[in-house]
C-alpha cells in the first residue's frame, strides 16, 4: 500500500501503534517526550490529524460508552503496514531541508557591510543559545532510550554545523574587501 503520510500524520500514526490513546493523551505524550524538539504538531492539528488518518482507513476510532468518554484512536492492520513503509523510507531516504538562512544569503547584497555581518553574529548567538537549550532539555528528560538520545545528537549535529560554517563566514566575510 503506497501512502506518503506528512510528518504529523507519520508521527500520530507511531503514537496510536504503541497503544489506542485519544487526542489530548497524544498531546501529553508528544510534550512529556519532547518531540517538539524535532517536529512540528500543535495541539489543536491533532484531532485534524487523527480525522485524516481514520478517514484514510489508517487508524479506527472507538467512542467509549459514558458522558465524559473520549473517543480513543488505534491502529488498523493497513495503518501498521503503512507506518512500516514509511519508517523505512524517513530513516533510508535524503529529503532536504530549507533554512531561512539561505534567503539571507542570497539577498546579502541588499545590506550594508555591517548590517550583513552583524545579522550573521546574530544567528551565531542563535544557534549557541539553542545549543545550550537542547542540551538543557537533554539532561532534563534522563534516562532516554538510545533511540531518542539519537535525535538529539543529530539536531545538536546540525546545529554544530551551521555554527562551524557561520564562524567560518564571518571569518571569511570579516576579512574580504568590500
Amino acid at each position: 500500500m503506497t501512502v506518503n503520510l506528512t510528518d504529523a500524520e507519520l508521527l500520530l500514526l507511531g503514537l496510536v501503534a504503541e497503544m489506542p490513546r485519544h487526542g489530548y493523551e497524544l498531546e501529553q505524550i508528544i510534550d512529556t517526550r519532547g518531540m517538539r524538539e524535532w517536529t512540528q504538531v500543535g495541539f489543536s492539528s491533532i484531532y485534524f490529524v487523527l480525522g485524516k488518518l481514520e478517514k484514510s482507513g489508517l487508524v479506527a476510532a472507538e467512542v467509549p460508552r459514558g458522558a465524559k468518554a473520549r473517543k480513543t484512536f488505534c491502529i488498523t492492520p493497513s495503518g501498521r503496514e503503512v507506518l512500516c513503509e514509511q519508517t523505512i523510507a524517513a530513516l533510508g531516504a535524503y529529503r532536504p531541508t530549507f533554512s531561512s538562512l539561505l534567503l539571507g544569503m542570497v539577498h546579502w547584497p541588499v545590506l550594508s557591510r555591517d548590517e550583513a555581518l552583524g545579522a550573521l553574529e546574530t544567528r551565531l548567538s542563535s544557534v549557541d543559545a539553542e545549543l545550550e537549550r537542547l542540551e538543557r532539555v537533554r539532561r532534563q528528560r534522563q534516562p532516554m532510550p538510545d533511540h531518542v538520545e539519537s535525535l538529539f545528537d543529530f539536531s545538536t549535529g546540525q546545529l554544530n554545523a551551521e555554527r562551524s560554517w557561520i564562524i567560518t563566514t564571518l571569518d571569511y566575510m570579516r576579512n574580504k574587501p568590500w
